[in-house]
């Protein structure tokens, strides 16, 4: 029961303007989509990932974006 009180209810609006391709509203629509990250949140969800592994994904991430920043500040 619990769970269901903490879960988000996202609603995408797209305003589809006069004489607009539905391209481009389908373009718009999957931007704001992507940005919700219901998708991603939905991928992590699909297995249990032990607290350890979850850490350890994240020190690694931490440090890949690390050396970007050092590679692109050298630049």
């Amino acid at each position: 029961m619990q769970s269901l009180l903490n879960k988000r209810i996202v609603m995408i609006v797209i305003n589809i303007k006069e004489n607009e391709p539905i391209d481009k509203a389908l373009k718009r629509f999957k931007k704001k989509f992507e940005k919700t990250g219901v998708l991603k949140a939905l991928r992590a969800r699909s297995y249990y990932e032990k607290k350890s592994v979850r850490l350890r994904k994240e020190v690694i991430r931490a440090s890949y974006r690390l050396k970007l920043q050092e590679a692109a500040s050298n630049d």
